[in-house]
């Protein structure tokens, strides 16, 4: 009998609540933006989302493609509509959180967010809208490490550490690239050599820039205690980001730079050697993929000014492979050659490397 009065109670509050709860209306949908629309002077009409003017050129989302954007000409543009606030860059340097209508020819009727009325703005005093905030230093680099070791049978030990960054402002730039790689076998030293070269660049012109650099090199056994190169002269930036539109080349980085330099080494058993030289140097850069895939090649030459047959070449190529997020493989090949060796020491040294470690870029990206 007790069990039968807890089943109807089970039931009479299944037949009570759960109807209540069931009556509760959805909440309403929230209504979609309306588009933005663009009409063209020869009367074209484009409907879709702004996302960004800048340099004169006016990108829209469209509505009839996914992700698909269409680049117009600012200076073609008759009228706009803007649903949603944007903030719309002056010539003046003011800056207005607003949408848009459309005005009498040639203008803007723009509401600003904070106003209650609009503000009617020629359309040719636009500089900009919504354009991609960059911070004023931007960093881009990658630092990588190997380690293997064996002991019984075999005993050895090798590692390596590289680093390459770049930091870039409006009118300077700082680049930092070094290596030092040891290796024991049996206890018996194998390899160790280290360098870094340490690089301003004052930006006279978009392109045009006068660089000022050191270079310093260690191996044991190229008999070399310190080689050590200060270098200053011109350099031209030939490729920069944004140059290509091609999502494969957008990011695509290649600078030359040639140069006066001091060239001095210091040996162990050797004579010590110093010169005034030249200082030639390449550097290309090439992310590809949203960054999964990076080649890269950087290259000094330091040719004799003295004897045309004594120089001096070391080059770093190869490429990294983004793992996930940031931490990436790295695969270098580091060719060295030195036309003027001390007696017993070689002309030529190659050095492959296997390194892991992290990339990062502060540049903002849509």
């Amino acid at each position: 009998m007790r069990s039968l009065v807890w089943v109807l109670g089970l039931v009479w509050l299944a037949l009570v609540i759960l109807p209540a709860h069931a009556a509760d209306p959805p909440p309403p949908p929230v209504p979609a933006a309306p588009p933005d629309v663009i009409t063209l002077k020869d009367g074209s009409v484009i409907v879709g989302e702004i996302v960004e003017m800048a340099d004169g050129v006016l990108q829209i989302k469209t509505a009839f493609g996914v992700g698909e954007i269409v680049k117009v000409k600012w200076e073609n543009v008759d009228k706009l509509t803007v649903t949603h606030p944007l903030p719309f860059h002056l010539k003046e340097g003011t800056i207005l959180s607003a949408t848009a209508e459309d005005g009498e020819a040639g203008t803007l009727l723009l509401k600003a967010q904070p106003l209650n009325g609009s503000v009617s703005v020629p359309m040719d005093s636009v500089v900009s809208i919504n354009p991609l905030a960059q911070p004023s230093v931007v960093y881009i680099g990658a630092v990588t490490a190997g380690l293997s070791s064996a002991s019984g049978n075999s005993n050895f030990v090798n590692g390596s550490f590289l680093f390459d960054l770049t930091g870039r402002s409006d009118k300077l730039r700082l680049f930092l690239n070094g290596r030092y790689v040891y290796g024991e076998n049996n206890n018996q030293l194998s390899a160790r050599n280290a360098r870094a070269t340490i690089k301003l660049d004052f930006f006279l012109t978009k392109r045009f820039y006068w660089f000022a650099s050191s270079y310093f090199e260690q191996d044991t056994f190229q008999d070399l205690k310190l080689r050590t190169a200060l270098a200053t002269g011109p350099g031209y930036q030939f490729i920069d980001r944004g140059d290509f539109e091609s999502p494969y080349l957008k990011d695509m980085t290649l600078n030359a730079e040639f140069g006066v330099s001091y060239f001095n080494e210091d040996f162990k058993n050797s004579p010590d050697q110093s010169s005034i030289r030249g200082r030639g140097s390449i550097k290309f850069n090439w992310p590809m993929l949203d960054d999964r895939v990076t080649l890269y090649y950087f290259g000094e030459f330091f040719p004799s000014f003295q004897n045309s047959k004594d120089y001096y070449w070391t080059t770093d190529q190869g490429v990294r492979l983004r793992v996930i997020s940031g931490f990436i493989v790295n695969f270098q090949y580091t060719y060295r050659y030195n036309n003027s060796p001390p007696p017993g020491v070689k002309s030529t040294d190659l050095l492959y490397l296997v390194t892991l470690g992290y990339s990062f870029d502060t540049t903002n990206k849509r």
